[in-house]
């Protein structure tokens, strides 16, 4: 077991470097190869009509004049022991894990991110919470009885969550439930100061994830449910006299979960590099919303810190899955 950790962590910084490198390729290689100068790059993070020699200046600065590859090495030694920013009369210095420098703003970029990273978890974990109890209950519920009132209304209401967008249930839930009726407010509360209203303030927004997430849950929990209900092991814990509760809990239900597993980890990681839409229409301060205005500025080191963030999410939890999986199930060790 020790042996196969080491292998999938392993694995995970090699991804990580690759992701890095591609993202970095993304932002500052593609524009040189689509025919995009130095010059036009350095000129993003000037004011308007700015003379040759400020341009010149913050080319040298931001190192725009220097090959690719070594732009790139200066990136991930700036990860892993902070860098250095000359801005003229003053020396910035950006700390490790150094993400960037925002030259609109003139901050660094890894402060804003874990200053904003409690509101992204705040909004994951609640959500995720609600659409994995909701979807999974559902979903089993109608495999139990298939071809019921209950599996065909909300089936047809799990079809209705996974086809409706974000920007509308989510604009809908605002309209209700907090200008019609102002039942939940409006602005975002850390939980620290007040519990009460920050999950008052969350709750729609909960509430809309769910409505789309444990949609697919729920279609992949009844799939899976009625596959596994058919199988012998299923006839041989009836035969053995076990409780119907008991067999679909331990035995139906455990074999089932290993699509759900999967999907929940990656919707639960890409959800924690932020979620755009949803922090947008509710207008909270999270992740998602600074990369919005990082892309409004045209502002590249917060946009290229939120895709990196969201990568690292990604990658641990494609690691943590692996790591169930292997708990659960000695034969993936073995692969």
């Amino acid at each position: 077991m020790i042996s196969y950790i080491l292998r999938r962590t392993l694995a995970a910084v090699i991804l990580l470097l690759v992701v890095t490198a591609v993202t970095f390729a993304i932002f500052f290689l593609l524009p040189r190869m689509a025919g995009q100068t130095a010059d036009q790059l350095a000129q993003q993070y000037i004011g308007k009509s700015p003379t040759k020699a400020d341009i010149a200046a913050v080319k040298q600065n931001l190192g725009l004049d220097q090959p690719i590859y070594v732009q790139y090495w200066h990136f991930i030694k700036g990860i892993v022991a902070g860098a250095s920013y000359d801005l003229g009369p003053t020396t910035a210095q950006c700390n490790a894990p150094c993400f960037g420098y925002s030259f609109k703003n003139h901050v660094e970029v890894w402060p804003q991110l874990t200053s904003r990273l409690p509101v992204t978890l705040s909004l994951a974990a609640g959500a995720a919470v609600l659409w994995l109890v909701s979807g999974v209950l559902i979903g089993v519920i109608s495999a139990l009885k298939p071809r019921s009132f209950f599996d065909r209304t909300f089936m047809g209401v799990a079809l209705a969550g996974v086809s409706l967008p974000m920007f509308f249930t989510g604009n809908l839930a605002l309209l209700l439930f907090t200008f019609q009726w102002p039942i939940f407010g409006r602005t975002y509360v850390p939980f620290t100061e007040n519990p009460a209203q920050w999950a008052n303030t969350l709750f729609p927004a909960w509430c809309s994830l769910a409505l789309l997430y444990s949609a697919i849950y729920a279609r992949l929990t009844r799939s899976g449910m009625l596959e596994t209900m058919n199988e012998d092991f299923i006839r041989t814990a009836r035969a053995k006299g076990l409780r119907e509760r008991k067999v679909v809990a331990r035995h139906g239900l455990r074999a089932a979960l290993t699509p759900i597993i999967t999907v929940f980890g990656m919707d639960l990681g890409l959800l924690l590099g932020g979620a755009v839409i949803t922090e947008t229409v509710f207008s909270l301060p999270g992740i998602g919303q600074y990369a919005v205005q990082g892309i409004t500025d045209n502002d590249l080191p917060p946009i290229l810190g939120v895709t990196l963030l969201a990568a690292l999410f990604v990658v641990i939890a494609n690691l943590l899955v692996d790591l169930l999986y292997a708990a659960a199930d000695p034969r993936v060790r073995l692969s």
